[in-house]
């Protein structure tokens, strides 16, 4: 995750800036705000997302993908590498 931005106007989402190893960043819209009291906890960190999308619209932007993470009861769980891997690496 290169850079996180809050939303005007959007109490869940936040627009994350991904390097997915395509060449250029990818903006992807995620409804996981409530989970962080800090967004820019997440710059330079590296989690998985899905990327098979059709791209979808919310509050007016693209969204190109989807954070990927689970969780019960509000608590949210981002799957993460144990260790850095390149930008794009294929999860099976």
């Amino acid at each position: 995750i290169l850079a996180v931005d809050e939303i005007e106007g959007s109490d869940k989402l936040l627009k994350l800036s991904v390097d997915l190893g395509e060449g250029a960043p990818r903006q992807i819209l995620s409804g996981i705000k409530k989970y962080f009291t800090s967004p820019q906890e997440l710059v330079n960190t590296q989690t998985t997302f899905v990327t098979n999308l059709a791209p979808r619209k919310m509050m007016g932007m693209d969204s190109n993908g989807m954070l990927y993470a689970g969780g019960v009861e509000g608590e949210l769980v981002l799957l993460r590498p144990e260790h850095v891997v390149a930008p794009g690496t294929p999860m099976h």
